[in-house]
């Protein structure tokens, strides 16, 4: 495998975000998942739950409802505004005040054609659906109180609405409200102390669900307006419910962080008349579950402990197939760390501020797992914080350390550092090429001379550092015609070449002696993940959501043998059967055979000298692999060396001098972090 010494960083400080809400489209099989900060990200399900797009969040954007009209994407929140995303250029394409106050709670008919949005002020507001817009229609009958949840019939023809003590029934059509539904609160609480109906379902039977600050599940004849039965979840709030397509379960996330299933039976063999039931308990999250989907082999669920969790339903899926697996995703699928390899320089990117640390130096030298004597601590340089109130999207800092540049939806900065012993000066660089406008993706040149930054259509603007002045050179776009923006921008050591990746599934690679598009590598369905260029053999190496691993010749422009033999082996099942995606490729310059990858869990050397394994070969750990005898070491030795020393990492770079940076962010410090549950859990309770 070789022997390196490792920078073992655990001072970047990420904190994930709360998930506040969440919405499945069907049709493409995407989630849509808002955060307290007001991200919003979305996860292609059909493609290894990959986090294809971020769209990066604003102050003050609380996000409190959202959901998908068509293949468009609709949010709204205590802003009171109405937002629509662009999901090409990830950001917002417009915000409209539906002038109702903080909004609470947002929904769409099954037709695709009004909005409804539940406002502070008492109004249910309609809006059209137009071709590129929305367009007020009027207000339902006003209520005393807010509107907190809402709920179509599937037909379009009435609407549900939950609010302090009550259920309102609306005619979508008249706009008057036809039905009052009084919530009781509840054995033990207070009188004085008011219901909130969190979540309502309106069913195609006409039952309306909801669930409440009591702790309750109860389901109603919503042409009556009588209470049919009730359950008593949880002795806290019941936050969120969703319901199955063909309306047969029912999930319920509570503030204990449990989700509860019912579903809708035969109450025994006899009686011919299905009610629901309670059949099962899960608890995956350790704070409120706020957020949840039901989708049609699982429940989707996510809260204030930042996890989003996809629980699988075995009576839905084959116990053994790899959809029966739990997944667990809190950390990002796209790399927030950058590292200046010549400069032994960190910076790390929160959405409000940059951090710019230098690496430590050791003494010595040491045998396999010794920590050596610090010579030298880790040192913040520098803190960086934005301009504006759009978070970062993007950041990068040059490898020799001579500059830095970030952007936002709105803004590029750019930055140039000197440094003088101990002390950094930076300096604005305060006039940019226009090209430098909507920005996905930023990165530097080997040589530092020049930065790239991914653009509209997937194209790639090319600017010339100076120091005099920073020029526009040439903007690389691709002949595919695609809208998508590029999520992978990688230049070769060499200079010469410049990949890129979106989320179309296409590879690009372009000449930048030419300055023109000098192939596309054949698209995979799955979407890169992890893409690089060697730097002795111009192979391009590329990883994708599905775990499938490709070696494509640039001189060539096909795959070369090993890919091939690699594809027709295949692949070790626990190698494809790992949760989180590749998110780094590197190469060893004192062994051209060995490829660097690492996930979450994990980093490989993939030694194209050695055999692939076979389907009964075992992937063993390094650290266990070294306490074996050297005959059995030798029987197990195959390409793939793994090593599970260090756990939840967010970056695994090469330095200039072949040390490795590794870091770390430890689930147990994140936790730390987040305030106290509602309830913790006892022995024997």
């Amino acid at each position: 495998m070789g022997e390196f010494k490792v920078h073992r960083v655990r001072f970047f400080d990420y904190m994930p975000s709360a998930i506040s809400k969440m919405a499945f489209n069907f049709l493409s099989e995407r989630l849509a998942v808002a955060r307290a900060d007001g991200a919003v990200e979305i996860f292609k399900f059909t493609d290894n739950y990959f986090q294809e797009k971020v769209i990066p969040g604003r102050d003050g954007r609380a996000i409190e409802g959202m959901c998908w009209v068509g293949q468009r994407l609709f949010s709204a929140g205590l802003n009171g505004e109405i937002t629509e995303y662009d999901l090409e250029n990830l950001r917002p394409k417009y915000s409209m005040d539906a002038y109702g106050g903080p909004i609470w709670s947002i929904s769409s008919n099954s037709q695709g054609t009004l909005l409804a949005v539940g406002c502070e002020d008492g109004t249910v507001k309609m809006f059209e659906v137009l071709e590129e817009k929305i367009q007020f229609q009027r207000n339902l009958d006003r209520q005393k109180g807010r509107i907190i949840s809402l709920s179509w019939h599937p037909s379009g023809t009435k609407i549900a609405a939950g609010m302090m003590d009550m259920i309102r029934i609306f005619d979508a059509e008249t706009g008057r409200a036809t039905h009052r539904l009084l919530v009781d609160r509840g054995l033990g609480m207070s009188k004085g102390r008011e219901v909130v109906v969190w979540s309502v379902i309106f069913l195609s039977d006409n039952t309306v669900v909801s669930g409440d600050s009591a702790g309750k599940v109860q389901m109603w004849d919503s042409i009556t307006g009588t209470l049919r039965k009730t359950h008593l979840v949880t002795k806290w709030d019941v936050l969120a419910l969703s319901v199955s397509q063909d309306e047969s379960s029912l999930m319920a996330g509570t503030s204990e962080g449990t989700v509860v299933q019912m579903q809708f039976l035969q109450s025994s063999v006899e009686q011919q008349e299905r009610q629901w039931v309670r059949t099962r308990t899960f608890k995956n999250h350790s704070h409120d579950v706020r957020a949840l989907v039901h989708t049609d082999c699982a429940v989707v669920s996510g809260g204030m402990d930042t996890h989003l969790v996809v629980l699988p339903l075995l009576d839905q899926v084959e116990k053994s197939s790899k959809e029966a697996k739990l997944r667990k995703i809190t950390f990002p699928h796209r790399s927030l760390v950058r590292c200046a390899r010549k400069a032994g320089l960190l910076l790390f990117q929160f959405p409000d501020h940059l951090e710019l640390w230098r690496l430590g130096e050791s003494e010595g030298q040491g045998k396999h797992g010794d920590c050596l004597p610090v010579k030298r601590n880790p040192e913040k340089l520098l803190q960086l914080t934005r301009k504006g109130e759009d978070h970062i999207c993007c950041s990068a800092v040059s490898p020799c350390g001579g500059w830095l540049v970030y952007a936002t939806v709105s803004a590029v900065r750019l930055y140039r550092l000197q440094y003088d012993n101990n002390n950094v000066s930076i300096s604005r660089v305060s006039k940019l090429p226009k090209e430098l406008r909507t920005v996905h993706q930023l990165c530097f040149s080997s040589d530092s001379s020049r930065l790239f930054a991914s653009s509209t259509h997937s194209s790639v603007v090319v600017v010339a550092l100076s120091n005099p002045e920073v020029k526009h050179l040439h903007t690389l776009k691709c002949k595919s015609g695609s809208k998508q923006p590029l999520h992978l921008l990688v230049p070769s050591d060499d200079g010469k070449w410049l990949a890129t990746a979106n989320a179309d599934c296409e590879i690009h690679v372009y000449n930048l002696h030419k300055m023109k598009l000098h192939c596309t590598v054949p698209v995979y369905s799955s979407c890169p993940t992890a893409i690089a260029i060697h730097p002795s053999t111009c192979n391009l190496i590329s990883v994708h959501a599905d775990q499938q691993m490709f070696e494509f010749s640039l001189q060539q422009k096909e795959y070369t043998e090993w890919s091939r033999r690699l594809h027709k082996e295949g692949l070790h099942s626990l190698w494809l059967d790992r949760d989180t995606p590749v998110t780094r490729v590197a190469f060893n310059p004192e062994n051209p055979a060995h490829i660097i990858l690492h996930d979450t869990f994990m980093f490989c050397i993939v030694d194209q000298s050695l055999p692939l394994p076979d389907a009964q070969t075992k992937f063993y750990n390094q650290m266990t692999l070294r306490s074996l005898p050297a005959a059995e070491r030798m029987r197990h030795s195959h390409a793939f060396k793994i090593c599970k020393y260090f756990q939840h990492l967010m970056t695994v770079e090469l330095l200039e001098d072949h040390s490795l940076v590794v870091v770390e962010r430890p689930l147990m410090d994140i936790m730390s972090k987040l305030p106290a549950p509602v309830r913790q859990k006892k022995f024997a309770t």
